[in-house]
């Protein structure tokens, strides 16, 4: 059996940007949880899996499961769901009798309340935390335990001197974690798209997606022969199926009854900060500590922010890269990168950043791509292409609809390739397996990439979190994402490439939170970027 499988028990625990691998710094479940995985097969097709590909995806899919809200009421009520004005967040005692010293670990304890301030008596609220100062810049993302009950607890690695400032937020309540899990499981097509057929002066617009309900109308079976990735499409009437010239994203369909939307208000209970906790200081690291020390409930962070800079805790020492330093470090290379638009936004950077790289214009639509720069004089090539479907941009060429897997085992790499991935953002309206099934997908053209080449360079980008709104809760939110990002990182656990952890990048700034995260935190990406690349010596 493959290795990965032995490890995938706790590979959703295990994240860190700039080293091989990652400890996801998210809520910990605590084991009693839903076994349950119902998806919509009515209307959803999946391609059959191996045995080794069902274990794998069973052993992902519990290893995420969420704890159970109990029985919502019928029609839900606002009052009985977690209220953060209410909810408290009390430092617990130091070992020292309230003292702290770097190295040392912050534990403090959470109670949620609902809007009739009833203390709550079970868990599945969605809560993240961070400790930072803005004066030192400095920030780390906290891990967060859910005790099932209604309370939670935070647990902060302290590493730097000074003061230091506990951040605990409600992202959103366990009663609308319910309903975005319901979302996925029941209407895995309330994002939809369409294609253009055109055939002379004959033209007609179908519906699309992966899952597409049944109707007397036929179905154009859009199917990936070498991946099995599904897509399908309504057939037009009077055209044939390849008579298809586009893609393109519709609408989002809102479900929701008018109750059941007051569960996403932002400034509500909607990404809202639980308040209780002032500044408290943190003292030198004691004479003979050890280094920063995990619990056996909670492990290590990523890495963390300090004066704007991110630190990374092991593996691969994060540089300090300017356009120069990039430039040499990528000549004669060249850098392929695949997925959504927060990768894209890498390439952009780049494109802006070294004043000898210069686009190249193929002709290509400004969202969608295919895009290529080059510095002629240092040899250096930087490409980027999408993921194919379902991705929600304006219209798309359908021959310019690729996925990641076939591109990987087309390419041309060598010891001087390097290859960047990112995709998360454009999956998370449907049942987990879809994603699950991509991500194996993209995972065997890996595994093939490095066997054939084994110079290549692979890293990828794991999911960040963004602003909230009612539709895009719906469709993107953090939950989704943070979803996205434990299967992302359990999948890749134990193979030879490297992850960015952008869930906590984005998670320990203090900057607000956006789908494309603001420059100073893409440029520390990229400096974790290019010290996997070009690693320096230090001492």
């Amino acid at each position: 059996m493959a290795k990965w499988l032995l490890m995938l028990f706790d590979a959703f625990s295990l994240s860190i940007p700039c080293q091989f691998h990652p400890k996801v710094n998210s809520t910990i479940i605590m084991p009693r949880v839903s076994r349950h995985h119902i998806v919509n097969r009515s209307f959803c097709t999946f391609q059959p899996l191996s045995p080794q590909d069902a274990l794998e995806e069973r052993l992902i899919l519990d290893s995420i499961a969420w704890p159970e809200t109990p029985l919502l009421p019928s029609p839900i009520s606002l009052e009985q769901t977690t209220d953060p004005a209410q909810s408290t967040v009390t430092i617990l005692p130091g070992r020292k009798g309230g003292q702290w010293h770097v190295g040392d670990q912050l534990e403090v304890m959470i109670q949620t309340f609902d809007f009739q301030g009833r203390p709550k008596k079970s868990g599945g609220d969605f809560i993240t935390a961070r400790l930072h100062n803005r004066k030192l810049e400095a920030g780390v993302a906290g891990q967060v335990v859910d005790h099932l009950n209604g309370s939670y607890s935070a647990v902060f690695s302290l590493l730097w001197e000074g003061d230091a400032q506990v951040e605990v937020t409600l992202v959103h309540p366990s009663e609308a974690v319910t309903l975005l899990n319901r979302l996925n499981r029941e209407q895995p097509d309330r994002t939809y798209f369409k294609s253009l057929y055109r055939s002379g002066s004959v033209s007609e617009t179908t519906i699309c997606n992966v899952c597409l309900r049944p109707t007397k109308q036929l179905k154009c079976n859009y199917t990936d022969l070498r991946t099995g990735e599904p897509w399908f499409c309504y057939k037009p009437t009077n055209l044939s199926c390849d008579t298809r010239i586009n893609h393109f994203r519709v609408a989002f369909k809102q479900s929701l009854t008018l109750k059941e939307e007051k569960l996403f208000q932002s400034g509500v209970n909607q990404k809202v900060c639980i308040q209780g906790i002032g500044s408290f200081n943190v003292l030198p690291k004691e004479d003979g500590q050890l280094k920063v020390k995990s619990s056996s409930v909670t492990s290590l962070p990523s890495g963390y922010y300090y004066q704007g800079v991110w630190r990374a805790l092991g593996g691969t020492t994060v540089s300090q890269f300017n356009s120069s330093a990039i430039t040499q470090c990528l000549k004669g290379k060249a850098v392929h990168m695949y997925g959504d638009s927060t990768v894209r936004q890498w390439f952009e950077f780049l494109n802006a950043l070294l004043p000898g790289l210069k686009e190249f214009d193929l002709h290509s639509r400004k969202q969608v791509g295919p895009f290529m720069s080059l510095d002629y004089e240092n040899n250096i090539l930087v490409t980027y292409r999408c993921h194919g479907p379902p991705i929600h941009w304006t219209p798309i060429p359908t021959r310019e609809l690729r996925y990641i897997a076939n591109e990987l085992d087309d390419l041309n790499a060598g010891p001087n390739t390097v290859v960047v991935l990112s995709i998360w953002a454009h999956i998370s309206t449907y049942p987990m397996e879809i994603y699950i099934r991509r991500l194996q997908s993209i995972r065997r053209a890996v595994v093939r990439l490095l066997d054939t080449n084994p110079g290549t360079m692979v890293i990828i980008r794991t999911a960040n979190s963004r602003a909230l709104s009612l539709q895009v809760s719906l469709t993107n939110s953090d939950w989704y994402s943070l979803q996205c990002d434990k299967v992302l990182k359990a999948m890749f656990k134990g193979l030879k490439v490297h992850l960015i952890d952008a869930w906590e990048m984005t998670l320990a700034h203090h900057l607000p939170h956006n789908i494309h995260p603001p420059p100073p935190i893409i440029k520390n990406m990229v400096n974790c970027l290019f010290s996997y690349i070009c690693p320096q010596k230090h001492g």
